[in-house]
Parts: C-alpha cells; sequence; structure tokens
C-alpha cells in the first residue's frame, strides 16, 4: 500500500544556532523567505546544476556568512559561562578558601547540602 501524496513536504535539518541566525538574516536582506532559497537550492541540485545563490558573488558572502557564524559559534560557549572568579568569591567570604562556616552559611534548609537556589540566593545577597 502506498501512501498518498501530500501537497507539500517537510525537511527538517540541524545547523548550529549562530548558522541559522546568520542564513535567516540573509534570506532577510534578499527579500525571500528561508523555504524559498532552500527551494531554489534543490531545484538547482536536482536540475544538475549550481544552486541560484552560486553567483560568485554571493558564494563569498555565503562563505563570509558561515565564516562568520563559525567565530561566533567559538566565541558563544566563553561567553556562556560565569565568571568563576565572582562565584568563589562569593562562596569564600574571607575570599581565600571555602570554609565548613561558608557552607552552612549557604546550606538555608541545614540538609547538609546546598541546592543550586540557595546558591543563587546567597551570592545574589
Amino acid at each position: 500500500m502506498t501512501r498518498p501524496l501530500k501537497k507539500s513536504e517537510t525537511i527538517e535539518i540541524r545547523l548550529p544556532y549562530p548558522t541559522k541566525l546568520a542564513f535567516m538574516a540573509r534570506c532577510r536582506d534578499e527579500g525571500r523567505s528561508a523555504s524559498e532559497a532552500l527551494r531554489g537550492f534543490i531545484d538547482g541540485e536536482l536540475a544538475g546544476r549550481a544552486a541560484p545563490s552560486a553567483h560568485p558573488l554571493r558564494m563569498r558572502l555565503a562563505i563570509g556568512a558561515l565564516v562568520a557564524a563559525a567565530l561566533g559559534a567559538v566565541a558563544l560557549p566563553s561567553l556562556a559561562h560565569t565568571n568563576q572568579r565572582a562565584a568563589f568569591d562569593c562562596l569564600a567570604r574571607d575570599r581565600a578558601a571555602i570554609s565548613a562556616a561558608d557552607f552552612a552559611r549557604l546550606d538555608a534548609d541545614h540538609d547538609g547540602r546546598v541546592s543550586y537556589a540557595e546558591f543563587q540566593a546567597a551570592c545574589a545577597k
């Protein structure tokens, strides 16, 4: 039994978030949707010719956007990490070492453990 054809199908692709942002911005700048750009590429591949966006200037721009996205992807993890020294200083009152008294101060519910919520509350002060 064959499946009836749909009016249209979908394809899901996974991209790094910075690449997606760069692609969406490029499509917006060119006044077309992402679907239109991808359909044009697919149609070009199926026809055995280069995609419409393979024009030399467009190709250079696309390569530049991908390089920028890759550099952004490298930079993002370092921006996502909190300042470790600030977190340590929040825990260690004397800023030299974390003592048992520091842990006791952080353990607001006195269960012998410091939860992330307790850590956040103590460092927000």
